[in-house]
């Protein structure tokens, strides 16, 4: 059965809907969306205008303005097992930890109704997971980025999912978990060790991104030391390998974050993409890696907890996929240096 596809409407404001807010103009015209509908569509970025993301519902629409709206399909009603292989770190009758691969997204949404993490725990566990997180997120307790790599618990018991989701609410106040990664930003840091403190919300007219609020927003804390650094041509510091420890667990906080202080992740396109410059100060052998990765340079490196059925601290720790390991090793010799044993074994170990 072939995937449902989504609408698109394109609707251009005449002089006398002139002054609408946006809502309610879309709800005039739409027949068999409500206006409640209309504005979770708005504010999911589905409404563009001239080709720009429009995430206010109260905007005031002008004639001859021309609005493109895209309706997704709807949702199945569950998702399907699918054979994904997984990387199967440890595993009980209560909780499964994976390191995921980057591309693969955690769970089932708008454009992505299979081939998720979902779909491939659903053919590995079967019925054992737990249904606490609704039927698109069974046992799903924290989330990484499709693009970002690492280690994650899923939990297979509606007993450990309470546990589990207890710990990772409370975050940096929960004796027992850690969440650390290794990252690759653009350029030197400005201390070798170093705290990031600031809310995050959803940045205004985007809301696929989030930045730093000036009001409100929630709060974020990130703790990062620098491992290593880069020199480009010329001898100047180009990039710098990091660890980060999260404090809070926020939707893109490390790559906001970094962003925030001017150092955004190596081959991020939603956050770095006003450093695409500076891969030209890269030897050939990093630039061709760094096109190679794809990806935001991010890898969830240490994953730590209290097993919540025994109480007993589970650590684990995996070293950066092939792609980001290349990188990183290209990184150190494009500047001559032969590669240093104890630095590399550091970053693996996270």
């Amino acid at each position: 059965m072939s995937e449902p596809e989504a609408q698109t409407h394109s609707l251009t404001v005449a002089a006398t809907e002139a002054g609408e807010r946006l809502d309610r103009f879309l709800a005039g015209r739409l027949e068999g969306l409500s206006r409640s509908r209309l504005k979770a569509l708005i504010k999911a970025g589905e409404v563009r205008c001239a080709g720009e993301i429009v995430a206010a519902p109260d905007t005031r629409v002008a004639p001859g303005q021309c609005y493109e709206v895209r309706i997704p399909p709807a949702a199945p009603a569950m998702p399907r097992p699918e054979p994904i292989a997984l990387d199967v770190v440890y595993e009980d009758a209560h909780l499964i930890v994976i390191d995921k691969p980057a591309g693969l997204v955690v769970h089932p949404g708008a454009g992505h109704w299979k081939g998720t993490l979902v779909n491939a725990l659903l053919h590995h566990c079967g019925d054992s997971l737990s249904g606490i997180g609704g039927v698109r997120r069974p046992g799903i307790v924290h989330r990484l980025d499709k693009d970002t790599s690492g280690l994650l618990v899923v939990a297979k018991t509606d007993e450990a999912h309470k546990g589990l989701a207890a710990q990772f609410a409370a975050h940096g106040k929960a004796k027992g978990l850690e969440r650390s990664y290794l990252a690759l930003v653009w350029g030197a840091l400005p201390r070798p060790t170093g705290t990031i403190d600031a809310p995050l919300a959803r940045a205004p007219g985007n809301r696929t991104r989030m930045a730093v609020a000036r009001e409100g927003g929630r709060r974020a804390v990130t703790h990062y030391e620098v491992i290593e650094t880069f020199a480009g041509e010329g001898g100047r510091t180009v990039a710098s390998l990091i660890r980060c420890r999260l404090e809070t667990g926020r939707t893109h906080q490390i790559r906001a974050h970094t962003a925030h202080i001017g150092h955004p992740l190596l081959g991020d396109p939603l956050y770095g993409a006003g450093f695409r410059a500076s891969a030209r100060r890269l030897a050939t052998v990093a630039r061709e890696a760094l096109n190679a990765l794809g990806r935001q340079a991010l890898h969830a490196a240490v994953l730590g907890f209290r097993h919540p059925i025994t109480q007993d601290r589970l650590r684990f720790e995996r070293p950066p996929p092939l792609d980001m390991a290349l990188l990183i090793e290209a990184l150190r010799t494009q500047g001559g240096n032969p590669p240093d044993p104890d630095k590399k074994g550091r970053a693996a170990s996270g």
